[in-house]
C-alpha cells in the first residue's frame, strides 16, 4: 500500500526536481514510513532554487516522492495562494492508499477537509498545540483570538474522525485533543502487543531521528569559571521559541556580573530585529546569530561547544532540539509549555515570557557545578528513551494499525 504525508515543511527544490533539506526530514527521515507502506509521497511547500547549496540532504529518491506546493509564509500569504495550493494538494492526492497528516498545518487541514467529504480514512501525527501558538505574546496578528479559537477547535475535530493519531508528547496534547472515545492508550514501550494492537488507535512518539552516534559517550564536567556559553536552536521565522526573552535574560546575568555569551542556531524574519534587540540591551557582542545549520553532526558540533542549553519556548509540542541537546548531555532549561515538563525536572523549568526569571535560573546553574553535573546526567539518560530503536516499534505498530484501517475500507467500498 502507498502512503501520503501531508505537512507544513518547506523544501528547496531543484531545476532537476529534486527536493532537498537543511534542517532535518530528509529521505532517511521518510524511509522509516516504508517499513509498513511502499512508497511515501510528501505534500510540503516547494522553494525553487538554481543551485543545491553544499551540505543540503535529498528528500526524494527511491521509494520517496515528492509532490511541491506553492511556497507562502503566514496566513495571509496562505489565503493570497489558497486556490493555488487547493489546486497541488487536490493533484498530489492518488484515488487509493493511506493518508497521515501531520498537524498542524494548513496543507494537511486543507487535505482533510477533501478526505472528510468523502468519507476517506485518514491518520494524524500531532506535533504542536494551536491553542498555544497563538496565545497572547505568541504571534502578534489582528486575527489572533480568531486562529486560536478556530485552528485548536478544528484539530479536536481531527482527532476525534482521525482513524488513527499519533502524539509527540506522553500526556500534554493528548489532554487537550483527544482521540477518539474508543481508543486504548500505549504510552509505555514495554506494553505487551494485545495492548497495541487490534483496537488502537492512539500512541506517541517523537519524530527526532537519534541514533547512538547522538548520544554523547559521558556525562559533562562542567566549567568552574571563564566565560559560559548557552546554546538554543529554533527558528526565527516566529518568536514562538523565545529567542527574544533568551537575549534579555542574558543582558540581565551580565549586569549581574556574570560572564556569559548566547549562541543563536537559527534563522528567520526575526533575525535582524533580535539582532537589534541585543544592540539595544548592551550585549550585542555576547549573542552570537549562526543562522540556518545542516542538522545531525554539524548541529552537535555546536552543542558541544555549551554550558548550557536553553529553550524559552512560548509553545511547543516535544523540542527535538532539547532532545539532541540533552542526549549531547547539555545541562538545559526550558519553559514549562507543552511537552518540556516531560523531559525535564520541575526545578530546571522556568514561566513563558519571563527574562528575569530565566536569568535567575541561569545564574543559579551556572554558579552550581555539583548540579549541572546531575543535570547532564540525568539529561543524557532521559534522551536514551528517544532513541530509534526504542521508537521505532511504537511506529511500525502504528503504521500497520493505519494501513489495515485504510485496508478494511478500501474492502468495503469494493463490496
Amino acid at each position: 500500500m502507498d502512503l501520503t504525508v501531508a505537512l507544513d515543511a518547506r523544501y528547496a527544490v531543484a531545476p532537476d526536481g529534486s527536493a532537498w533539506s537543511q534542517a532535518g526530514m530528509a529521505r532517511r527521515f521518510w524511509e522509516r514510513y516504508l517499513e509498513v507502506f511502499d512508497s511515501v509521497r510528501v505534500i510540503a511547500r516547494a522553494v525553487p532554487v538554481g543551485r543545491v547549496p553544499e551540505g543540503w540532504l535529498p528528500v526524494n529518491g527511491g521509494n520517496v516522492f515528492f509532490h511541491g506546493v506553492p511556497n507562502y509564509c503566514g496566513p495571509w500569504e496562505y489565503m493570497k495562494q489558497y486556490r493555488r495550493v487547493r489546486s497541488a494538494i487536490s493533484c498530489a492526492l492518488p484515488p487509493q492508499g493511506a493518508v497521515i497528516l501531520r498537524v498542524g498545518s494548513q496543507i494537511a487541514n486543507c487535505l482533510e477537509r477533501m478526505l472528510h467529504r468523502k468519507g476517506r480514512p485518514y491518520a494524524l501525527e500531532v506535533l504542536g498545540d494551536p491553542y498555544e501558538v497563538f496565545a497572547p505574546g505568541v504571534v502578534d496578528h489582528p486575527l489572533r483570538r480568531l486562529f486560536r479559537w478556530h485552528f485548536g477547535r478544528q484539530l479536536r475535530k481531527q482527532c476525534l474522525r482521525a482513524c488513527g493519531v499519533a502524539y509527540v508528547t506522553r500526556t500534554a496534547l493528548q489532554r487537550r485533543y483527544p482521540a477518539g472515545a474508543m481508543s486504548s492508550s500505549v504510552s509505555d514501550v514495554d506494553l505487551p502487543d494485545e495492548a497495541v494492537l487490534g483496537g488502537m488507535t492512539y500512541t506517541h512518539y517523537s519524530s527526532i531521528e537519534l541514533d547512538l552516534a547522538g548520544i554523547a559517550d559521558t556525562v559533562r564536567k562542567p566549567k568552574r569559571q571563564g566565560t559560559y556559553r548557552i546554546v538554543t536552536v529554533g527558528s526565527l521565522a516566529q518568536l514562538y521559541k523565545g529567542t527574544d526573552v533568551l537575549i534579555e535574560a542574558v543582558a540581565h546575568c551580565v549586569r549581574a556580573g556574570l560572564d556569559v555569551t548566547a549562541l543563536v542556531v537559527g534563522d528567520g524574519k526575526y533575525r535582524q530585529s533580535l539582532m537589534g534587540l541585543a544592540d539595544r540591551l548592551g550585549v550585542g557582542s555576547r549573542i552570537e546569530f549562526a543562522g540556518q545549520v545542516t542538522g545531525g553532526a554539524p548541529v552537535r558540533l555546536i552543542l558541544d561547544t555549551g554550558d548550557l542549553f536553553v529553550l524559552p519556548s512560548r509553545t511547543e509540542g516535544l523540542p527535538r532540539a532539547m532532545i539532541e541537546a540533552m542526549a549531547r548531555a547539555l545541562p538545559c532549561i526550558g519553559s514549562s509549555v507543552g511537552g518540556i515538563p516531560e523531559l525535564l525536572d520541575a526545578e530546571d523549568l522556568v514561566m513563558p515570557g519571563d527574562a528575569q526569571g530565566l536569568a535567575t535560573k541561569i545564574q543559579e546553574v551556572l554558579k552550581d557545578p555539583h548540579r549541572m553535573q546531575s543535570m547532564s546526567r540525568r539529561n543524557r539518560e532521559t534522551s536514551m528513551q528517544y532513541r530509534d530503536s526504542v521508537l521505532a516499534e511504537r511506529r511500525r505498530r502504528f503504521y500497520t494499525h493505519v494501513r489495515d484501517c485504510v485496508n478494511d475500507w478500501e474492502s468495503r467500498r469494493v463490496k
